[in-house]
């Protein structure tokens, strides 16, 4: 049963055609994930099925009796009412006090009393989530739910929407969640809107077709254009009738537009080389008041390092990659950054501050003049590229480039940051929270181009799938300021907590051997600490880079026996080193094995 609909609408924004005579349709059921590179007009389009916001053109139906519920991308409440009164204020009259507080608490804010005004801007859409789930609703409408939730807090997001029994549409750039919680997505492109009935996976597969389609039907206008071409430099005599037709389908063939694909964000790696030094961290102390943040946390990046911090909002993820640059000092310990070491350091927030130079966006610049304020050129694996050039590949047309900063959308701003950063050509790149507020397409870009980035990698991320595809190593902070280390993405992660729960299930059923093994474990708490040796810690550090150096040998041997397949004298020569190589491969990842047990050992002690 159709329960919304939009008809044939139409809006445009600071001179911008976001929506362009399209519609869009709601039916008992759905589930939807409206996605779209930032600025197409995703955010005006839930405002619009809301009916916040009026198209120019176009009507809007909505079902007899059916409420809509609406969740903003940057809530506004009254900042002298409290944590309390602002999610009742804002809720339809029927929320209980109980079920407000127990819904806070969930999403970690405990503080019920505390003025609106004095919480941050993830702490208020946290407020406006618990308001919009709270209130009775048919049709849920969310802007980036996923925005300042820690991965916990995502999880019970999905159980909650997957259970709710009315219609939702959401704009979020998490793909794990798309993929678990919608049924139907729809990609806002060039003003029209695009319907899949597929989760995300499907989404990827069904686009891909279409656009190969549509490559298919140009490829083959392009060849009967060129006969065409061929035929009228012949001097077509426009005397006959054959030829006066031959002469009209040129015409038509030649005024048909090749299909418009999908511009991508791409940059070629920039980073300078590393000397011996990078970033060491020794026993740093961190406390703020009674709560402890970092105690006594050690660590050398390699080259080629990879790492996500994890953790509660609040925990000092955030104060940690403040302190690697250096804006926030530690109370104990040192951080030692090399002479080699470039920070590119991408936050959470747009800089507001005339003080904080070339990172301060100022509202009434121009777009291009912000960047080139940081470098004119940059030079890449592909030679200088200018910051003109740099623009439109993160997908800034001729009109934006020369727009002021404040005609962008918020999402336009955080590419744009992005891009400043990168611009920097830093050679370590700390990113924190780079999934909040980019659209999935610049994100799919950032992680191809972290692929081939020559240097460290340090995010402090919620996203799932972000962490899965980029980090090879996450530390995880734990009460009391511990950071527990863990080898593999955020899936390799949780698949250990979880054996980890299964371990203590299974080993609490055996507390009444308690008295048998009580002995051992009086020997076991006065035992020496585990750590690693000098050469060790050095080993681990270079492991991960030796093992790839290792894995292009093998490769690279496997492209020459193919050129020499008919030189039965080199195949051998070449079958004896693939076969050492392939031993010191084995060697090698044995070894890396058992360092990185011993890591986790060392962290979980």
């Amino acid at each position: 049963m159709n329960i919304l609909s939009l008809e044939n609408i139409s809006k445009s924004y600071t001179g911008r055609q976001l929506l362009d005579n399209t519609s869009f349709y709601l039916h008992e059921g759905e589930k939807v994930g409206v996605i779209g590179i930032n600025g197409t007009g995703k955010s005006t389009l839930l405002k619009i099925i809301s009916g916040l916001e009026e198209a120019d053109k176009g009507t809007r139906t909505v079902a007899t009796g059916r409420v809509v519920r609406y969740l903003p991308q940057n809530p506004v409440f009254n900042p002298e009412h409290s944590v309390l009164q602002s999610v009742i204020a804002n809720g339809d009259g029927s929320i209980a006090e109980n079920d407000a507080k127990s819904m806070l608490t969930k999403l970690g804010i405990n503080e019920f009393n505390q003025k609106t005004g004095e919480l941050s801007g993830g702490q208020r859409k946290r407020l406006a989530l618990v308001s919009a789930l709270l209130s009775q609703s048919d049709i849920l409408v969310l802007d980036e739910p996923t925005n300042h939730l820690d991965s916990q807090m995502s999880t019970w997001l999905e159980q909650r929407l997957n259970a709710y029994r009315g219609v939702i549409v959401m704009v979020t750039h998490d793909r794990y969640f798309l993929d678990l919680i919608c049924n139907r997505i729809v990609e806002v492109d060039k003003g029209k809107l695009y319907s899949y009935d597929e989760n995300y996976s499907g989404f990827l597969a069904r686009k891909a077709e279409r656009e190969e389609s549509l490559a298919a039907s140009e490829r083959k206008r392009q060849s009967i254009l060129r006969k065409e071409i061929e035929w009228m430099q012949r001097g077509a005599r426009a005397r006959s009738t054959k030829q006066k037709a031959h002469i009209k389908r040129y015409e038509q063939l030649a005024a048909l537009s090749a299909p418009v694909t999908d511009n991508s964000v791409e940059m070629g790696s920039a980073a300078k080389r590393l000397g011996r030094t990078t970033v060491e961290i020794n026993s740093v102390y961190k406390s703020y008041g009674d709560k402890v943040l970092i105690d006594d946390f050690t660590y050398i990046f390699g080259k080629r390092d990879r790492i996500g911090f994890i953790g509660p909002n609040g925990s000092g993820k955030t104060t940690l990659m403040k302190m690697i640059v250096g804006e926030v000092m530690p109370d104990k310990g040192r951080i030692e950054i090399g002479q080699t070491v470039k920070i590119g350091y991408y936050t959470q927030e747009i800089i507001n501050d005339p003080k904080a130079g070339i990172a301060y966006m100022d509202p009434n610049m121009k777009v291009i003049d912000y960047i080139r304020g940081t470098a004119e050129y940059i030079t890449t694996d592909e030679g200088q590229v200018s910051a003109s050039v740099m623009l439109d590949r993160f997908l800034f047309t001729t009109e934006l480039k020369y727009s002021l900063i404040s005609k962008l959308s918020g999402g336009e701003k955080r590419r744009l940051n992005l891009l400043r950063v990168l611009m920097e050509a830093p050679n370590v790149l700390i990113l924190d929270e780079p999934t909040n507020d980019l659209d999935i397409a610049t994100m799919q870009v950032l992680e191809d181009y972290l692929d081939s980035f020559a240097g460290i990698v340090i995010t402090v991320s919620h996203d799932r799938y972000f962490l899965d595809r980029v980090v090879n190593r996450i530390f995880e902070f734990c009460p009391g300021g511990q950071l527990r280390q863990h080898e593999g993405g955020y899936t390799d992660y949780e698949n250990r907590v979880r054996q980890m729960e299964a371990n203590m299930t299974d080993s609490s059923k055996d507390s009444v051997k308690t008295n048998e093994i009580s002995s051992s474990h009086e020997t076991w708490t006065h035992a020496k600490k585990l750590k690693f040796t000098y050469n060790e810690q050095k080993e681990f550090e270079t492991i991960d880079d030796d093992i790839a150096e290792l894995e292009a040998k093998i490769k690279e041997i496997d492209e020459q026996m193919v050129e020499n397949a008919t030189n039965a004298h080199k195949l051998t020569e070449l079958s004896e080193l693939r076969a050492k190589t392939e031993e010191l491969l084995e060697e090698k990842t044995e070894r890396w094995v058992y360092l990185s047990e011993l890591a986790e050992a060392i962290a979980n002690q």
